[in-house]
């Protein structure tokens, strides 16, 4: 007897968060490109209840408007009421003022009731305001 597969399905999580970040010390002298090493401590509000740590790394450039950066953050908290960890890893750039932002779930990082967490987040930045949305499944 053929077993059916679980159907797995897509949660969405909405809310604010607050956001500091902290410069760290680089060696790199600029040469064309500043590279810049940050602290990131948030605090999520909504869906997620949690609070994250990471480090972000950024290269700035002689063009107005164009930049990149990379960044990994362990969240910690509730998610829809249960409770664990996951890793997001982001990768975004700026090409003259036009924004590209990717923010995953890192594979088969969920922890405690977030174990089997995979998605993405979507940050909107408004003035005086950061939001997120979030699409994740668990299995």
């Amino acid at each position: 007897m053929r077993t059916l597969p679980e159907r797995i399905v897509t949660t969405r999580a909405t809310g604010t968060f607050e956001v500091k970040l902290t410069p760290q010390s680089s060696d790199e002298e600029p040469q064309g490109s500043t590279l810049a090493r940050l602290s990131i401590d948030k605090q999520f509000r909504g869906d997620l209840e949690a609070t994250s740590k990471g480090e972000m790394l950024s290269a700035g450039t002689r063009v107005q408007g164009s930049a990149g950066y990379v960044a990994i953050e362990r969240v910690t908290g509730t998610l829809h009421g249960r409770r664990g960890s996951f890793v997001l890893q982001h990768s975004g750039t700026m090409t003259r003022g036009a924004p590209q932002l990717t923010v995953r779930v890192v594979p088969d990082s969920g922890t405690g009731e977030l174990t089997g967490i995979a998605g993405s987040m979507t940050i909107i930045v408004e003035p005086g305001r950061h939001a997120y949305e979030m699409e994740y499944t668990l299995i």
